[in-house]
């Protein structure tokens, strides 16, 4: 946001020290003074092991000029009690360290990086302006252009079409508890420059957004996120928020109080955009979800993806023995079973006989592992996983409790059907402990495709169950990104094993 500048005062360098600007910053020591508005500070985690990498800043000094700031891990308890987003600080000796090439807040080359040395403070009489923010708007072709390259972290503004699956027609409800539980929101948003993108907001800036969303006192419709990625997800371009994110509406910042008032003399362009863009969920390939698995960006996820099954894995349980109140996984105790959710308030619980099957399946593109949870086993088979082990043991009356009951008939007679599988991929997958991915509903091939709405209201039913379970559906694999030995073996037992699998679907 621009401001206008009250003149500069005055330093003595010798009592005061040098005073350096910005744009004069340069790599290596500097025994120097800065002086700059902090914008924004955030955590920088490894993605992967999630292990603390340093304090990041993105700081403006008084000509406008913004350069992004680092304190390593073992610095940070001396400055973060003072550091308030928005005040005004004094730097005294810094090193100026290469800027990284990747995800980028800043132009400048050079990152300011505290050092042992470092001294910062409050500046309570500030006797020069500091600009409030600074923001890096590209069009639409310049996001497209650098889109999967990790590169900068651009800033994006426009009206918003869509929210959760629900369109902004009326308020759509949304509060902490329901980030709390999926983590994460999208939105449809559509500059005056190029068409809808998707951004996908996760973990606290899904929180922000939400506190700002219920906080307006009328539905918001002008949307900034910051520092975004971009990434090719389904064939489609998607923003996706990072730890550096944040998110303003409305008349939060100047080019939200801009966009709002163009938006106001631009009525029909709210209107340009079809339901149909907007409401279809996303519809990925086997390949594009390994794909989606690898960025170091991912995060929890669901998507549509039709397959044929393959087989239905021997050797490993098919089901397992949840409470009779959540469907959470039910453990041994003394003389009970006992819920293993903590927020279930079923102490002592009944068993009940809850679907686990691992499937392997194929599309044109990949081979890959589901695992049906619940009721994706029922929809598959047509019978709960209950009344199925029920039979078993009416039939073998002979076999004790603790027996497990083999692969029924009703899961093997579904080899060579095609289906269409709503999916999700979690931090197991990302992790690289597993590559196999859980169902969560199952969709008969001529069904209209669910608007996200609808989606997410399956998401709701279906994830508790997931978290409880997911460290048990499936093997772990050698590597990230790696096949499993099974899978190797079933490539190599055919000289042509698609033309087979073909010829098997097709009845």
């Amino acid at each position: 946001m621009a401001m206008k500048q009250n003149g500069k005062a005055h330093v003595s360098s010798d009592s005061e020290g040098r005073v350096m600007l910005f744009k004069d910053v340069s790599l290596g020591p500097h025994a120097a003074q800065l002086r700059f508005r902090l914008i924004h500070f955030w955590e920088a985690r490894n993605p992967i092991k999630k292990t603390l990498i340093g304090l990041e800043m993105l700081m403006i000094d008084e000509q406008g000029t913004v350069i992004q700031g680092f304190i390593p891990p073992g610095r940070i308890k001396k400055y973060l009690p003072d550091m308030k987003q928005g005040s005004v600080y004094q730097l005294d000796n810094f090193f100026g360290s290469k800027n990284k090439p990747v995800y980028r807040v800043a132009d400048h080359i050079a990152t300011v990086s505290f050092t042992w040395n470092s001294e910062m403070s409050v500046l309570h009489e500030v006797p020069i302006s500091f600009d409030e923010d600074r923001f890096r708007f590209h069009s639409y072709e310049d996001f497209e252009a650098n889109c999967d390259l990790k590169g900068d972290l651009y800033d994006v503004v426009g009206h918003m079409k869509l929210v959760n699956g629900q369109t902004l027609i009326g308020r759509p409800i949304l509060d902490e508890v329901e980030i709390a539980t999926s983590r994460h929101i999208m939105v449809h948003l559509q500059s005056h420059d190029g068409p809808v993108m998707k951004v996908y907001l996760w973990d606290q800036a899904a929180a922000d957004f939400c506190k700002k969303f219920n906080s307006c006192a009328n539905t918001p419709t002008v949307f900034l996120v910051t520092t975004v990625n971009t990434k090719h997800l389904g064939g489609t371009l998607a923003l996706a928020s990072m730890s550096s994110t944040r998110v303003f509406m409305d008349y939060d910042v100047q080019p939200t109080k801009d966009y709002f008032t163009w938006l106001g003399s631009n009525p029909e362009i709210a209107k340009q955009v079809s339901a149909e863009v907007v409401t279809k969920r996303e519809t990925l390939t086997i390949a594009d979800i390994f794909s989606y698995m690898t960025q170091e960006s991912a995060k929890d996820a669901f998507f549509e993806c039709t397959a044929t099954i393959d087989d239905v894995v021997h050797g490993s349980a098919w089901y397992y023995m949840g409470c009779s109140a959540c469907h959470s996984k039910a453990t041994k105790g003394a003389t009970s079973l006992i819920c293993t959710n903590t927020r279930c308030e079923k102490v002592n619980t009944t068993g009940v006989a809850q679907y686990r099957a691992k499937i392997s399946v194929y599309d044109n593109s990949e081979q890959a592992f589901f695992v049906l949870l619940g009721d994706a086993g029922r929809e598959l088979t047509g019978r709960h996983a209950s009344e199925l082990v029920s039979s078993y043991f009416e039939a073998n009356k002979n076999e004790g409790p603790d027996h497990e009951v083999p692969v029924p008939e009703a899961l093997i007679s579904t080899i060579g059907q095609t289906h269409k599988f709503c999916v999700k991929v979690t931090d197991h997958n990302f992790s690289g402990n597993t590559r196999a991915i859980t169902v969560t509903k199952i969709l008969s091939l001529d069904t209209p495709p669910p608007t996200e709405a609808s989606v997410e209201n399956t998401i709701a039913a279906t994830s508790e169950e997931t978290m409880q379970t997911g460290n048990e559906v499936c093997e772990p694999s050698k590597s990230r990104g790696g096949s499993t030995s099974e899978e190797s073996k079933r490539t190599s037992a055919s000289a042509d094993p698609e033309k087979s699998k073909r010829q098997r679907c097709e009845k």
